[in-house]
């Protein structure tokens, strides 16, 4: 089978909209999907800064959603025409999938990262037959097609625009996931949210729609100005005693915060506004060891990572929806699409802060 992929061929080039093949029929569990949309998330341009670590050439993207085209064997659940969203793949059998926590699979580095199913690793080439990575986090999305294992295959309604829907899959489900699932926050419960990026957005709609009071920090005043629509104060990253405001805001401090920034002095802050027994999420990936300040941890107070929001995206995808369909997780109002051949566009206007959530939409076509 032969389609179009956007393909990164080293660290520094430009995707390059090109045809791939995919070279065998599908594994017993697995689904082709035709991309209606593809998300581009901070994690798929993170791959240009990985030091060699991340082997390309390769297709990313991982925030998928479409139509199932065909199904490998009668086990998948899905059927043709079922329209879905793709997110993270996971094993389906270590203690912690069987646990309802999948995000932590045993095999999340093997199966997301490049790794791949030992059963499909080679089977994914560009037009002269060169190999191209294994499918990054199960799907290489930025594409016209996708093949990935039914386990990370969401059923949606087909009434639904499925063209937006894919960063469901990923970085709103984990701003969304860290309130709901990691820090379980409920009515009259306070967050702090550094970073006010889609992962940040995503964890205010989802503090407001629980019930929490939330403040937002940026150091752009449009991402701020969001924040304040869905519900959040606003605090401007180098206000004077961040932290000292944060408590007074808070009535003695922040029960949680959620930083989606890397950034140590920030986070050493978040520490310092969280009440007695706080507790501060991490989402990004830090890139240097973290310092932390004398006292920062006192009090009971506690620092964890969060990964894909501790969720099991066939039960938060759905709740997710249902929230935006009652006008309570409008997350199609951080969406700008693109043409997949405007890729470049895309990710330029992402890492200027000029967009919130780039979604890709590959051109129609037929495949050989």
């Amino acid at each position: 089978m032969r389609f179009r992929a956007a393909v990164l061929r080293s660290y520094e080039s430009r995707f390059d909209v090109e045809e791939v093949h995919l070279d065998s029929g599908l594994a017993e569990g697995e689904v082709l999907v035709r991309i209606a949309g593809c998300g581009m998330c901070r994690t798929d341009l993170a791959v240009r800064h990985s030091a060699g670590r991340s082997p390309l050439p390769a297709v990313l993207g991982h925030e998928g959603s479409g139509t199932v085209e065909e199904v490998g064997g009668p086990h998948t659940g899905l059927s043709r025409g079922d329209h879905v969203v793709l997110s993270f793949d996971s094993c389906g059998h270590c203690e912690n999938c069987l646990d309802a926590v999948p995000a932590h699979c045993d095999s999340f580095a093997s199966l997301n990262l490049f790794g791949g199913r030992a059963a499909d690793a080679a089977r994914f080439t560009d037009a002269a037959g060169r190999g191209l990575a294994p499918r990054w986090f199960g799907q290489s999305s930025f594409a016209e097609y996708a093949v990935v294992s039914a386990r990370n295959a969401v059923r949606t309604d087909p009434a639904l625009p499925v063209e937006l829907l894919g960063p469901l899959g990923c970085g709103f489900l984990t701003g969304a996931g860290a309130v709901l699932n990691s820090f379980g926050a409920g009515p009259g419960d306070s967050l702090v949210v550094l970073g006010a990026g889609a992962v940040g957005l995503a964890a205010v709609m989802a503090a407001a729609a629980s019930g929490a009071v939330t403040i937002a920090v940026d150091r752009y005043p449009e991402r701020l100005a969001l924040a304040e629509r869905f519900g959040a104060t606003a605090l401007p990253a180098d206000s004077a005693d961040l932290p000292g405001r944060i408590r007074r805001l808070t009535d003695g401090g922040a029960r949680y915060a959620l930083d989606t920034t890397a950034s140590a002095p920030l986070i050493n802050d978040a520490l310092r506004s969280l009440r007695p027994t706080g507790h501060l999420g991490l989402v990004a990936r830090l890139r240097a060891a973290l310092a932390l300040e004398p006292g920062t941890l006192d009090r009971g107070r506690k620092i964890s990572h969060i990964c894909e929001g501790d969720a099991v995206p066939g039960l938060l995808i759905p709740r997710l929806i249902r929230l935006w369909q009652a006008g309570r997780f409008p997350f199609d109002e951080l969406i700008r699409t693109y043409p997949l051949g405007a890729i470049n566009e895309a990710e330029r206007d992402c890492e200027a802060g000029r967009v919130v959530k780039p979604v890709l939409i590959p051109e129609p076509s037929t495949p050989t």
